[in-house]
């Protein structure tokens, strides 16, 4: 009996020296989430690969699941007691949304062969700021209506307009639809922050009925060079 157990105890033993004597990977952590990032951002994290075993570990093969994930080890053999960084680069350039990739590591460790790696995010489109610089024309409102007005009435509006740009704003022309519409501009250069007006004068004779007008304003803004503003009118016989 006593004999019988000793011999379980000695086969015991030499498994587990057995094991100790191989190569034992160990991973400190196997997943991360990088969390929000910006699209176009390259990130990167570094996993920790150990070898806890008594014999050379061997990192035989390191794939990632996509082209756009990188995973490069500082050592492929490792030593009893020693540990090798693997860093893991993400490249989120053309991807939006939540994002899953892997990285398969392969070792000599007989009881863990493949290692999965596995890193997160969650890519956003990056804010685009406006562009202030060059003159930008500004109109507080693009349209008036007179509402009803008796036939023969010469009636006026003035709008505002403001330059929010960087450099100087060059009105280079106001053209009306109708000879029936007159506009005159306070100024022709508006400095950056400076307000200007616009007078639009609208004659009514022999318009009788639903009348729309348009004022169209030329300027040195790259962004909208022709703004164009409207005036309506219910025109009414006297």
């Amino acid at each position: 009996m006593i004999r019988n157990i000793l011999i379980i105890l000695l086969s015991l033993s030499i498994t587990a020296f057995a094991q100790l004597m191989g190569p034992k990977v160990s991973v400190q952590q196997v997943d991360y989430d990088f969390g929000n990032i910006t699209q176009g951002d390259i990130v990167s994290h570094t996993f920790i690969l150990s070898n806890n075993g008594g014999d050379l570990l061997k990192i035989t093969d390191v794939r990632a699941s996509c082209g756009c994930t990188a995973a490069n080890p500082t050592k492929r053999e490792l030593k009893p007691g020693e540990s090798s960084n693997l860093e893991v680069t993400f490249n989120s350039k053309g991807r939006k949304g939540p994002q899953v990739k892997t990285v398969n590591v392969t070792t000599n460790d007989p009881d863990r062969k493949d290692i999965l790696l596995t890193i997160k995010c969650n890519i956003i489109e990056p804010v685009v700021k406006e562009n202030k610089s060059g003159a930008r024309i500004y109109f507080e409102e693009t349209q008036h209506d007179f509402g009803k007005v008796k036939e023969g009435t010469k009636v006026e509006y003035t709008f505002k307009f403001e330059n929010k740009g960087t450099e100087p704003l060059v009105v280079k022309d106001v053209k009306t639809s109708c000879g029936c519409t007159a506009a005159v501009v306070s100024s022709n250069t508006l400095k950056p922050g400076e307000v200007g007006s616009l007078k639009v004068g609208f004659d009514t004779k022999n318009r009788v009925g639903r009348n729309s007008k348009s004022v169209t304003i030329v300027s040195n803004d790259d962004k909208e060079p022709n703004r164009v503003l409207m005036i309506y009118a219910e025109v009414q016989k006297n």
